[in-house]
């Protein structure tokens, strides 16, 4: 047991519940859609079972100061990139056939000049993304050729720094960036922290009564940090195609009818970006850590962050914010920073934060990603828990990595306590039991990532000692020929006859194939 000070992350301030669906507040509905059940085609399906109805609670007006991420720096000057939600992702470069090597192993950044870079990620057409600091490039699935982006675009041309890359639909990608937390204000202490008034002369936040002054300082807040979205153009280049800032949630109005609730945009030419779908007042979202996308399955092309405060679902060019695994100490909600995500095979995500882990198997419906009361929805496997085998649920652990393997069974990977088997015993639990994995090999102390693959292994991407493998059989062994001993990342698709794992360490891009 780890003795470590508790840190105040993600702080609810008293037990109110202001809204059924997500966190801080409400905002006033917008023009209602007639038939919510045209708004997305895709066939329903089922929500499976033994889940419960909460990814996190009704709640959260709190900020988070986890303790890995780099605080970013104050680049408040971004621009409105675009607000178009249609779905249009450029150009489909990708192909209905299997465009890369079949070799088990190829290094990737020698045979296509990638080099090193910070993040990678694949969209549905095979593209394969990358990123490198303001660089924004694709290796592109029809010529196997990488094309850069010309120049800083989006949030990076502000000065921002880029975190990680996913790929969504054919021909798009989605880029996330770092943005510092919100503190007190030495303006105006009494504020939410994360409550910014968007309209003069001044707002009352919800339950409150004190008028705070419109600030355009504050306004500008909403600049920094969250996500741009990239796609190949027609002439197949990369070019920016969305600052994303449009939110869709369900909602029902006075007289019980749906609608979807969006809420503003741009406020006097400011991008508000990605903040709460419960109420655009509150930026809780703001550095982007992690995020995964899915590639097979009804919600194909949809892609997840992992953010400073829970998790936010991608369609196209519109967003739902959010829900996270919680806990509370008293009457304070505890929300910590979600470095760990995944996709089951069956297509749950999977969520872990420096404190809790959770799962849900998400409705069809982008919009309903916030809803945690509607039992027949979002369904829980695992509600919020923490690994009883490990800490107190007040210590970090540090989740770096959540999958389930093919044979059902759950690991977690911590960058401070290594790989864990974790064994759902309720889903209500606020704890559950797991055993430690590999605890006498050095190398799976530090883990930066995980990935299943079809064939029932698990790969784990560790900070100083490579790549690992954890056989069908559960047997761990090294996997040799990955240059780099250091993995930054570990990208999986499944949805070809052969996978792909993409392994990214400090040297560059390997892929493996057929595992």
């Amino acid at each position: 047991m780890v003795n470590r000070r508790l840190l105040g992350l993600g702080v609810c301030a008293g037990a109110v519940m202001l809204s059924a669906w997500g966190c801080g507040g409400t905002d006033s509905p917008t023009t209602p859609i007639d038939d919510t059940d045209n708004v997305d085609p895709r066939v329903e399906v089922d929500a499976g079972t033994g889940g419960d109805t909460d990814a996190g609670t009704e709640v959260d007006a709190g900020t988070d100061a986890g303790t890995d991420i780099d605080a970013g720096t104050d680049a408040g000057t971004g621009t409105d990139a675009g607000t178009d939600a249609g779905t249009d992702a450029g150009t489909d470069a990708g192909t209905g056939v299997d465009p890369w090597p079949a070799d088990p192993m190829t290094n990737y950044s020698d045979r296509y000049g990638i080099g090193k870079v910070k993040s990678v990620g694949i969209d549905l057409g095979k593209n394969i993304w990358v990123l490198d600091g303001d660089r924004i490039g694709v290796v592109r699935a029809d010529t196997q050729k990488l094309v850069w982006v010309s120049g800083a675009v989006g949030q990076a041309a502000s000065g921002q720094s880029s975190t990680v890359i996913c790929g969504g639909e054919a021909g798009r990608a989605y880029v996330g960036y770092n943005a510092p937390g919100l503190g007190e204000d030495p303006e105006w202490p009494d504020i939410h922290t994360n409550f910014i008034v968007t309209a003069r002369p001044c707002e009352v936040p919800v339950n409150e009564t004190t008028c705070f002054p419109y600030s355009t300082r504050r306004l500008n807040l909403y600049t920094q940090g969250d996500v741009d979205a990239v796609k190949l153009d027609a002439s197949g280049q990369v070019v920016l195609e969305s600052h994303i800032n449009q939110s869709r949630r369900a909602n029902v109005d006075a007289d019980g009818k749906p609608f979807i609730q969006t809420g503003p945009t741009v406020v006097d030419g400011v991008s508000l970006g990605i903040r709460n779908s419960n109420d655009h007042h509150f930026d809780e979202d703001r550095a982007m850590l992690n995020c995964t996308s899915v590639l097979r399955g009804p919600n194909k092309g949809d892609v997840f962050f992992g953010t400073n405060h829970g998790v936010v679902r991608l369609r196209g060019l519109t967003y739902n914010a959010h829900r996270h695994p919680i806990w509370y100490e008293g009457n304070s909600q505890k929300a910590g920073y979600t470095y760990g995500l995944g996709i089951s095979p069956d297509g749950d995500v999977l969520i872990a934060n420096d404190w809790n882990f959770g799962t849900v198997t998400p409705d069809t419906k982008m919009e309903n990603w916030d809803d945690t009361t509607t039992e027949s929805i979002n369904q829980q496997k695992v509600k919020s828990s923490f690994l009883s085998g490990l800490n107190s649920q007040a210590e970090f652990d540090y989740w770096r990595g959540f999958q389930q393997t093919a044979d059902g069974q759950y690991y977690l990977g911590s960058s401070e306590y290594g790989l864990w088997n974790m064994t759902i015993t309720g889903a209500r639990n606020p704890s559950q039991p797991g055993t430690r994995i590999g605890a006498d090999i050095p190398a799976l102390t530090h883990i930066n990532s995980l990935a299943s693959t079809n064939d029932g292994s698990l790969f784990i991407g560790t900070n100083a000692g490579g790549l690992y493998r954890l056989t069908p059989g559960k047997t761990l062994e090294k996997v040799a020929g990955v240059r780099g001993n250091k993995v930054n990342q570990l990208v999986y698709d499944g949805s070809g006859t052969s996978g792909m794992l993409l392994v990214l360490t400090s040297e560059g891009l390997t892929v493996l194939r057929g595992y």
